[in-house]
């Protein structure tokens, strides 16, 4: 029962943080119209217009088909990166001669375009999922690595020190320390890594010609239609927030109960 409650009271807390967020948007709306105003319709049509779109897309069944079917392959390729990468960089992190080994490597990585992994996907895989996967893998798996890898190398070795004195063993001292130390540098590394997703994922529908948002971003663009170009942009943002905060926020809450539990009541960080 009092699980049950603390989980509720960490839910309720979330949501009403959504104010802040809720205010973020509303200042980017502002600064949209001011745009709308300064350049006019057909440059940067209106929050308005572009909201009215949006409903007019969604009302169609067959636009959440698209709508989901990007969301899918983004997930998709997000979950692989963030599997992949997290494993790698824990490995690295325990091993520092392995991680100097890959540092080098993942520069390569983050310095090749990610248009440029599209093209070779599309060579390798053609029109399919495996390009939009494949090429968010390559483009978001380091940046996860990065992220775990420099989260083991920064834990306090004292506290390790501690629990084998204790008699802890190697995978007790990674789950009671290790992960909890490397899930302050994982999570904003998934969100980072979640957003490459989402942004990857469209550029290569755009460019492979495999359908989802960025099919319909191509259509927009042949007919001149910018109101409808930023609607479909809209709802690929839309998607991105649901799964940011619908699935990445609360397992982050969970993992880092213990932050709020060090924290005296009504203090805010």
């Amino acid at each position: 029962m009092s699980a049950a409650l603390s989980r509720l009271g960490r839910t309720g807390s979330f949501l009403w943080s959504a104010w802040s967020g809720i205010a973020a948007l509303a200042l980017l709306a502002a600064l949209w119209q001011a745009g709308h105003e300064a350049y006019g319709e057909f440059i940067l049509p209106a929050p308005l217009d572009t909201l009215a779109a949006g409903f007019a897309i969604l009302s169609d069944p067959d636009a959440w088909q698209v709508a989901l079917l990007t969301g899918r392959r983004a997930v998709e390729g997000f979950a692989v990166s963030a599997a992949i990468g997290a494993a790698l960089g824990l490995a690295a992190g325990y091993s520092p001669a392995t991680l100097r080994l890959a540092r080098p490597l993942v520069t390569v990585l983050l310095g090749v375009p990610p248009i440029a992994w599209i093209v070779l996907a599309m060579i390798w895989f053609g029109s399919t999922d495996g390009t939009v996967i494949f090429t968010i893998l390559v483009a978001a798996a380091p940046l996860v690595f990065v992220g775990v890898a420099e989260g083991v190398m920064t834990r306090d070795r004292g506290l390790d020190d501690m629990a084998r004195a204790f008699g802890a063993g190697p995978v007790r001292r990674l789950t009671t320390l290790g992960l909890r130390h490397v899930a302050a540098h994982l999570f904003p590394a998934l969100v980072v890594a979640l957003g490459m997703g989402f942004k990857v994922a469209v550029m290569a529908e755009l460019l492979a010609n495999v359908g989802g948002i960025g099919g319909e971003l191509a259509r927009s663009r042949a007919n001149l239609d910018v109101a409808g170009a930023l609607a479909w942009v809209s709802i690929a943002v839309a998607a991105l927030i649901a799964v940011e905060y619908g699935i990445v926020h609360p397992v982050r809450s969970e993992f880092e109960r213990w932050r709020a539990a060090a924290r005296p009541w009504g203090v805010k960080r």
